[in-house]
C-alpha cells in the first residue's frame, strides 16, 4: 500500500472515530487491522449498542476490498455478534455506511458501486438509532 493511500485511511479512521467519541461511545481504533487481522478498523460501543466500522477513503466509482479481507470481516462480524460496516468515505467527505452483505462477490474481491453504496447507505444517526 503507497504510504499517501495509508494516511488517507488513518485520517478517515480518525475522523470516524472521532464522531464516535462525540456521540458518546468508547472508540477502539484497531492497529494493523488491515493487514490480515480479523478485525474492522474502528470498533464502538455504548451500553449494549456495538459497531464495527472497516473504513475506507477512496474516490472512486467503486470500492474493492480483498476477497480475504471482507471473509476475515464476515467472519469476525459472526464470532462476535457486533454490526459490522463498511465505512467509505467519498470526496467531499460524504461517509456512506453500507453492511458487509450488501458487498458483491467476486472471484477475487467484493465490490460495491458508488450508485449501490449510495442506494444501501444508512444515514450515520440510523446506525445509532436516533
Amino acid at each position: 500500500m503507497a504510504f499517501g493511500t495509508y494516511k488517507k485511511g488513518s485520517r478517515a479512521e480518525n475522523e470516524l472515530a472521532g464522531k464516535m467519541l462525540a456521540q458518546g461511545f468508547s472508540v477502539i481504533r484497531a492497529a494493523g487491522s488491515g493487514g490480515g487481522t480479523p478485525c474492522p478498523d474502528v470498533l464502538a460501543f455504548k451500553g449494549i449498542e456495538q459497531y464495527g466500522f472497516e473504513c475506507k477513503h477512496v474516490s472512486a466509482e467503486n470500492l474493492q476490498l480483498r476477497r480475504e479481507q471482507v471473509i476475515y470481516l464476515k467472519k469476525w462480524q459472526e464470532n462476535t455478534n457486533i454490526t459490522t460496516y463498511v465505512s467509505w468515505r467519498i470526496r467531499g467527505g460524504e461517509w456512506l455506511f453500507v453492511r458487509l452483505e450488501h458487498l458483491k462477490e467476486n472471484p477475487k474481491s467484493f465490490s460495491i458501486s458508488l450508485k449501490d453504496a449510495r442506494k444501501f447507505s444508512l444515514p450515520f444517526e440510523q446506525i445509532l438509532g436516533k
